[in-house]
């Protein structure tokens, strides 16, 4: 089993559930501007490409840029108030983590959410996690593979000696770009039929399985 250096981790699926949050914060703003309110299975669908991608998916086509720039913000900024009330790391995330740390394997958080968002979360529910990276003007989103690249020279580590854990086709595709492994894990925002159509990858059901991947031996869940 390969021994890797370091660990990225996509965030939104892979290590927090934040669907009701997203949902929750979604729908209001929809609201606001009297539109009608998205199931969360939906939101969960358009869920992978960032927050600008997933307002875009939930309105008309025709709704104009101004329009859409102005409902934008505002659902950034409630989501930013908001994002604490349901949203919960997935069980056994929290063991996964401390056992990565005490084998010395460095971690880091790549997500399309807005960067500012990425480090609070970050920093309040995985504070040993040595890296957070979110989006910014000046870094395209994930499938570009420019964030994952920054976090592996910010880590000091060769993308070989790295590995990319996501749960969505855009985790799948920003790897192949990164020409990094990856591992894909079916507890997020896509079904595992869904991850098993993209191609060749290690598909795990299990933060056990995970863990038996990362660090050759089974961790309990919390």
């Amino acid at each position: 089993m390969k021994q890797y250096k370091a660990v990225i981790f996509d965030l939104d699926g892979t290590l927090l559930d934040t669907l009701a949050d997203l949902g929750l914060s979604l729908n209001t703003i929809l609201t606001r501007h009297g539109y009608g309110p998205q199931s969360l299975s939906a939101v969960r669908r358009y869920l992978g490409n960032g927050a600008e991608r997933l307002c875009r998916l939930s309105l008309p086509k025709n709704v104009k840029d101004e329009e859409f720039q102005t409902l934008f913000k505002e659902f950034k900024a409630y989501y930013k108030d908001h994002c604490h009330i349901a949203t919960k790391p997935y069980d056994g995330i929290a063991d996964l983590l401390k056992g990565l740390q005490e084998q010395g394997i460095k971690t880091a958080i790549v997500s399309n959410k807005p960067d500012e968002a990425v480090r609070a979360l970050r920093d309040d529910f995985f504070p040993a996690v040595t890296l957070a990276v979110g989006q910014k003007e000046d870094i395209p989103r994930k499938p570009s593979p420019l964030m994952v690249e920054k976090a592996l020279h910010d880590l000091g580590i060769k993308k070989e000696d790295a590995v990319y854990i996501g749960d969505s086709e855009v985790d799948f595709e920003t790897a192949r770009r990164a020409a990094m492994d990856v591992i894909l894990v079916s507890w997020g925002f896509r079904d595992r039929s869904e991850l098993e159509a993209l191609g060749k990858a290690v598909i795990v059901d299990t933060r056990e399985a995970l863990s038996a991947h990362l660090l050759g031996s089974v961790q309990k869940s919390d």
